[in-house]
């Protein structure tokens, strides 16, 4: 055999091995989806009340108008027993014995009221979540971090008025 003809002979070698990786590259995604993995669950802090409407002077209504909603996004539901909301200055409410629907939201209210699948109460006297700046963090019955939402309201700026300018 001659150098051209063994040099050609590995160029066709090389081109026919990069085809065949490129066929199953290309064929990879179709056989994993044949495979898919079950939906895993998310859930996550969807809104936070926490500035109640009216004076805070801790009748029950206006501690209920203090909430969180936690939701969640996936078809099935999870059970969240165990699960723990807690603020930043480490108050902590615990589900107790409740499975969140999938593609559902609950709301956790502050203060006492009975418990339905769309509503939960601490059964707290006192306001939980600080109406300038704080977080609410979400967390699974292992401790391990799920979602947080934290906000920070600032005061408005001061008027100024600059005698060298012209309206």
């Amino acid at each position: 055999m001659s150098a051209s003809a063994s040099v050609t002979a590995r160029r066709i070698a090389a081109a026919t091995l990069t085809a065949g990786a490129l066929v199953s590259v290309i064929s990879l995604p179709a056989s994993a989806a044949d495979h898919a993995r079950p939906e895993r669950p998310k859930v996550k802090i969807s809104d936070v009340q926490y500035n109640s409407p009216g004076r805070d002077d801790r009748p029950n209504r206006s501690l209920n108008r203090e909430w969180v909603e936690v939701t969640n996004t996936a078809r099935r539901s999870i059970n969240l027993d165990a699960w723990t909301l807690k603020d930043e200055d480490g108050r902590t409410y615990t589900f107790d014995h409740y499975r969140l629907e999938g593609r559902a939201t609950v709301r956790i209210h502050t203060g006492h009221g009975r418990d339905t699948d769309s509503d939960l109460y601490q059964d707290r006297r006192h306001y939980i979540w600080d109406n300038r700046s704080d977080t609410a963090t979400l967390r699974n019955d292992h401790g391990r971090f799920i979602n947080d939402k934290s906000w920070a309201t600032t005061a408005p700026a001061a008027a100024t008025t600059d005698p060298t300018s012209r309206a």
